[in-house]
C-alpha cells in the first residue's frame, strides 16, 4: 500500500484508504476519492508537488501534503 503521490503517469489506481483530518477527509470523499474508487494519474508536477488525477471523469490536481495521506494499491 503506497499514498497515491508515489505513483507514475498512466497507473491505474483502486483507493484503500483515506487518513486525514475530518474537515479534509469529508472534501476528498466529496470529490470521489473514496475507498474502492479507481483513479488514473494524469499529470505530475516539475516539482513532484502537485498530481491531476482523474477521479471518476473529473480532473483533480491535489498537492502531495493532502495526496500523501491518501493510500492505495495499482491495479
Amino acid at each position: 500500500m503506497k499514498s497515491i503521490c508515489e505513483f507514475k503517469v498512466g497507473d491505474f489506481i483502486e483507493i484503500l484508504s483515506v487518513n486525514l483530518l475530518k474537515y479534509q477527509k469529508e472534501r476528498m470523499l466529496s470529490i470521489g476519492f473514496t475507498r474502492g474508487a479507481i483513479i488514473e494519474v494524469i499529470r505530475i508536477g516539475p516539482k513532484k508537488n502537485l498530481t491531476v488525477f482523474d477521479v471518476r471523469g473529473a480532473m483533480i490536481a491535489l498537492r502531495e501534503e493532502e495526496s500523501k495521506f491518501i493510500y492505495g494499491k495499482k491495479i
